[in-house]
């Protein structure tokens, strides 16, 4: 991977939208180059996918909550695919200490949190849960 190639990343990291041509020319390359970066890129696996970032105003109304879960040993396969499957489940981590994984639930109302939580807690496998509402971001990287 090259400077252009990490100039790219950078220009898809502020906007996955970015047309072939815009990026070509906010990197002064031909379309055809851009195009072709992209797709050796996508082949390496280095990028492997394209996301969406929500308006901060939206992102404001929604609640995070972080749910740290305790699971029962050699369940975590079938925990963690459950959980993929939860639509308000935004992301999962895998931790060390006293429990396993830590999930973060975004949702616009505390009864779908609660919800979520309660479906969580119900997984086979899971042993105990403990949720904390996220009540500011104080910054975001």
């Amino acid at each position: 991977m090259d400077e252009t190639d990490r100039a790219l990343i950078r220009n898809l990291s502020a906007d996955a939208r970015a047309t072939t041509t815009a990026l070509a020319h906010s990197l002064g390359l031909a379309r055809s180059t851009v195009q072709s970066r992209i797709e050796r890129l996508e082949a390496r696996g280095i990028i492997t996918g394209y996301t969406l970032r929500l308006a901060e105003e939206y992102e404001r109304r929604q609640i995070k909550t972080h749910v740290m879960i305790a699971v029962a040993p050699k369940q975590a396969g079938g925990v963690v695919a459950a959980l993929g499957k939860m639509p308000g489940v935004t992301s999962l981590y895998a931790i060390s200490g006293e429990y396993d994984l830590i999930a973060i639930i975004t949702a616009p109302t505390t009864e779908v949190i609660d919800q979520a939580i309660d479906a969580i807690g119900g997984l086979d496998g899971v042993a105990r849960t403990n949720s904390s509402v996220v009540l500011s971001t104080k910054f975001e990287r």
